[in-house]
């Protein structure tokens, strides 16, 4: 990461998650990455549009404009299903955003 800033307005930002499922709920989900949506989790990207709409839903039309997505994925998550994520992102209009990441490790 080359920029970093700390959300300031944490009911503005909605999460989503997206990794393969632990081995508890492989049976449930397989083995490939998933998509959690608050409690639904899915392996269909096109059900990021819905969830993005119901969540737009809830705020006053002022502040729509101002919603951000967190998007946190493992670090074993292929590309594929980020960039079919942030399609539906851009299909919800939903252009604001940012990445989770863990602070790594410093070499000194």
């Amino acid at each position: 990461a080359t920029e970093l800033t700390k959300l300031e307005e944490k009911s503005l930002v909605t999460f989503i998650y997206v990794g393969k499922p632990n081995k508890e709920y492989r049976a449930m989900y397989g083995s490939n990455s998933a998509i959690q949506l608050n409690d639904q989790v899915t392996q269909n990207p096109t059900a990021v549009y819905s969830y993005l709409e119901q969540a737009k839903a809830k705020l006053k039309d002022d502040r729509r404009s101002l919603m951000q997505v967190s998007l946190k994925a493992d670090k074993e998550t292929k590309m594929n299903i980020i960039s079919q994520i942030k399609e539906e992102l851009r299909r919800a209009n939903t252009l604001n955003l940012s990445y989770s990441a863990r602070q790594g490790k410093t070499n000194n």
